[in-house]
């Protein structure tokens, strides 16, 4: 606490958890921006740049002990975004199933119950989409994802269904403690600073480093017939809506989304249009998730007053020059013997 010009301001403390990863990274910055007293945590620092926490700590949210001596004080929010996840080429192999599902569930357990027996009570959790039943994004033109289309439940990766789970957790501890955790389904987050090669990149990452590796007159590679549809919300927005439903009085579940239902192959074609480059499309096997995903908008405009509205495009021309940076910057530390070999 301190004076202020004769006024009283009593400082604010927020615990992120998944801090090193990219939502939550840029979570940690908006709060400092707000003038909170910010707490990281994660397995990893941020890999793009230093941290802008007071406080970071490296550490497993899946141990118990661990989240009891992280949420050692009263946080006036608390943001837990910390999962195992990753792209299509992560999530539906169904080679990481088990570590998907216990990892997240086993930290969404943890940190439930540390916040509820420190009484601490505004908490958000990050679930996703990927929890919306697969029967109803069948057609790729119009899927259904309002948030009352969620039961009967029929996610199509177990992703989704421990995502499903701990929203259900959350909410639980709502009704029998008290607490006043809030609910956002995340569709399709992307933006600067992002996983953007590795095997856990989602689509706009993986299209512009793909398109940034490509020499003009080649071809890019997409999974499937790229007909398949989905909306992506850039980080910015996600940020706002987040602070917007966490700082509000309704629970959720709320859609957090853009919807502006692209194509992957107009996706494809978009970023390829900001790079200049003449480049073809080649369409090969792999996974593609359901065929049909867009942000359904009309509950958290009624409610909150405010929906995501910024064009796709505009969030893509800033990510693209972003990773070409990456691309470019990964190249120039390969040795001039070694041949530079675009990875799908």
């Amino acid at each position: 606490m301190s004076e202020l010009q004769g006024e009283i301001v009593t400082m604010k403390y927020a615990l992120v958890c998944g801090a090193g990863g990219f939502i939550g990274s840029h979570m940690v910055k908006r709060l400092k921006s707000e003038g909170f007293w910010v707490r990281g945590v994660d397995l990893k620092f941020p890999q793009f740049a230093e941290t802008a926490a007071d406080d970071f700590v490296v550490g497993d949210l899946r141990d118990a002990n661990f989240c009891r001596s992280i949420v050692d004080r009263r946080f006036d929010e608390v943001y837990q975004f910390a999962a195992d996840m990753g792209g299509a080429g992560y999530i539906f192999t169904g080679e990481h199933d088990a570590h998907v599902m216990h990892n997240s569930a086993t930290i969404s357990l943890n940190m439930a119950d540390a916040c509820h027996k420190r009484n601490i009570k505004r908490v958000f959790y990050s679930s996703s989409a990927c929890m919306y039943p697969a029967y109803n994004q069948e057609d790729p033109e119009n899927p259904n994802c309002a948030e009352n289309s969620a039961y009967p439940a029929a996610p199509d990766s177990e992703y989704g269904w421990e995502k499903l789970f701990s929203e259900r957790l959350y909410l639980a501890f709502n009704r029998n403690y008290g607490m006043e955790c809030r609910v956002a389904r995340y569709h399709n987050i992307f933006g600067p600073e992002g996983t953007w090669t590795g095997g856990k990149e989602k689509a706009p990452a993986a299209i512009c480093r793909k398109v940034a590796e490509a020499t003009s007159g080649g071809s890019i590679e997409i999974w499937g017939d790229g007909l398949q549809t989905r909306s992506f919300l850039f980080i910015d927005e996600c940020i706002e809506g987040t602070l917007r439903l966490t700082r509000s009085e309704h629970t959720g579940p709320f859609n957090i989304g853009s919807d502006e239902m692209v194509s992957i192959n107009r996706l494809a074609g978009m970023v390829i249009d900001i790079s200049g480059k003449r480049l073809s499309v080649e369409h090969i096997p792999g996974p593609t998730g359901v065929r049909g995903r867009n942000s359904e908008n009309s509950l958290i405009r009624d409610t909150l007053g405010w929906a995501p509205s910024r064009p796709l495009r505009e969030g893509l021309e800033k990510t693209y020059a972003w990773i070409e940076t990456q691309v470019r910057a990964a190249h120039n530390r390969v040795p001039a013997a070694t041949p530079v070999r675009a990875v799908s």
